[in-house]
């Protein structure tokens, strides 16, 4: 499944509303996924995480350098 294994942050299902003379229409939906990349943790192992994540280990300076 498409999650971020440190946070849980997954896929939401979002609606497009398009103006139609002076009303919003509710057209269609799409499911829209978190910007997962793969990211190593300190303690070793390879793991798929959200970007906020990412840039959370490099700012505490936990995971060094962002791949």
């Amino acid at each position: 499944m498409k999650h971020c294994l440190i946070c849980q942050k997954g896929s939401i299902m979002a609606g497009t509303r398009k103006l139609l003379r002076g009303h919003f229409n509710p057209t269609n939906w799409t499911r829209k996924y978190p910007n997962l990349q793969k990211t190593k943790l300190p303690n070793g192992p390879r793991v798929m995480a959200c970007m906020r994540c990412r840039r959370t280990l490099v700012k505490a300076g936990i995971s060094g350098k962002a791949q």
